[in-house]
């Protein structure tokens, strides 16, 4: 049996894996892997969008702590929000906090009957999420490329795309998970590999397979 199928028999939560790492670093690449393998991966960009759509106390926050512009009837203009808080950093930390709980909450209710599900997230210590998670698994690649995927993927200046890495990268949390693992995404060498190091060695870190509430 291998150390997937083997978790304690004693832990009921759910084994949380984040698969985080900047705008262009690859890891939605490293997630379509793994849910090719037949994991569950939470997509946080997608859920908190879909979020968003439902909930008015969201809209309600976003328009009145950001800018109420941004609401039109019942729907954000995404490109105008965007356009507001990937160029002032205290706007993306507002509406870090006021998505982001809601989020987390949705993970947790997600997540209770599995055993072992990964987490896809760009901004993982912003959103609270290091909080909820076993253990990390970073993915990185050179800047130049980052920006490169981006502006083929989004039709994005080289100029914007900048701009998103920088907001996110200004970001310095107090402190970093106890248990990260990186993953190089350079499309250099084969990705599978280095993803399966990863599983190959998954392991509890510090001996506690509990998630933090």
């Amino acid at each position: 049996m291998s150390r997937l199928e083997h978790l304690d028999s004693d832990n009921r939560r759910c084994m949380l894996i984040a698969i985080s790492g900047g705008i262009g670093s690859g890891k939605s690449m490293v997630c379509r892997v793994l849910r090719c393998m037949g994991y569950d991966v939470y997509d946080c960009d997608s859920e908190a969008k879909r979020l968003m759509d439902a909930s008015n106390s969201i809209k309600s926050a976003i328009a009145r702590d950001i800018c109420a512009d941004v609401i039109i009837g019942s729907k954000i203009d995404r490109k105008r929000l965007a356009e507001i808080v990937f160029s002032d950093s205290m706007m993306l930390d507002r509406l870090n906090t006021i998505v982001h709980s809601e989020v987390r909450s949705d993970i947790l209710s997600w997540s209770a009957n599995k055993q072992i599900a990964f987490v896809e997230t760009a901004i993982l210590y912003q959103s609270g999420l290091d909080k909820l998670v076993n253990e990390v698994w970073e993915v990185t690649a050179p800047n130049a490329l980052r920006v490169r995927r981006v502006m083929q993927r989004n039709g994005m200046s080289a100029e914007e795309v900048q701009c998103r890495i920088n907001a996110q990268e200004d970001f310095e949390p107090e402190s970093t998970h106890s248990c990260v693992k990186f993953i190089e995404n350079d499309d250099l060498k084969p990705l599978l590999p280095r993803i399966m190091d990863c599983l190959n060695v998954l392991a509890v870190c510090g001996g506690n397979t509990h998630i933090s509430q």
